[in-house]
């Protein structure tokens, strides 16, 4: 295994105007890995998302991906290097069908029916679903929908952001079930999530981000046992 990361941030900072959101943050993303990046409300985990995925420019720092230097690199571009988001917030078309929603991905090139086998493997329920319209079904669907769209562009690197927001624990377990079984296919992940742990359970590493910076590295048992409840946010 290449010991080059899929994923590595050098001292980043980023602001909003004048407010300065992160400062300094330093992270690594094993190829093959599964990365937790937990911490609390306002810690710039998504900032240092929309950072990775070339949606908002640094004020300082470096970003490689894959060991090549991606600093200011369009999201269009990443993309073609790898990197997949799923933004906070499932991002599918609520009035096109499960079907419709799969469709729009094989315009990258991918055949039709390769990115239906491989929505319809990683989530059965989907194809149950494939008639329905995206917008009446669970937010646990829909994610599951999004997950799917995203893993049609074969990515190397997937960027999840707040996996679980707004789901019972059941379907946030179901989920993480889901991404344990991309990672096994090669994938790596950079999860930030407030179920941290639920995070952890499938986690390979973990990092604490607040006050716009890492404070804290570690394997998944480590993280746990140094964290406060406040920051776990008393998900089980």
């Amino acid at each position: 295994m290449s010991s080059v990361p899929i994923l590595e941030t050098v001292d980043i900072h980023a602001a909003y105007g004048r407010i300065e959101v992160l400062r300094g943050v330093d992270l690594k993303v094993p190829r093959g890995a599964v990365v937790a990046l937990l911490g609390p409300n306002g810690a710039g985990k998504s900032t240092l998302l929309k950072v990775i995925s070339g949606q908002m420019a640094q004020t300082s720092g470096d970003v490689h991906l894959g060991g090549v230097h991606v600093t200011g690199a369009k999201a269009a571009d990443l993309a073609r290097l790898g990197l997949t988001t799923i933004p906070e917030g499932r991002s599918v078309f609520p009035n096109l069908t499960v079907e419709e929603n799969l469709l729009l991905m094989s315009y990258a090139g991918v055949s039709a029916d390769a990115v239906f086998d491989t929505a319809y493997a990683y989530f059965p329920r989907l194809h149950e679903r494939r008639f329905q319209l995206a917008g009446t079904m669970s937010g646990g669907e829909q994610q599951m929908l999004a997950m799917a769209r995203a893993l049609a562009s074969d990515p190397a690197l997937l960027l999840l952001d707040e996996l679980s927001m707004g789901l019972a624990p059941l379907i946030v377990d179901e989920l993480y079930q889901s991404v344990a079984k991309i990672a096994e296919s090669g994938v790596s992940i950079l999860v930030v999530e407030q179920f941290a742990r639920t995070a952890l359970k499938v986690a390979d590493y973990a990092a604490v981000m607040t006050g716009g910076k890492v404070v804290a590295t570690g394997e998944p048992d480590e993280i746990g046992a140094i964290m406060a409840d406040v920051i776990l946010g008393g998900a089980a």
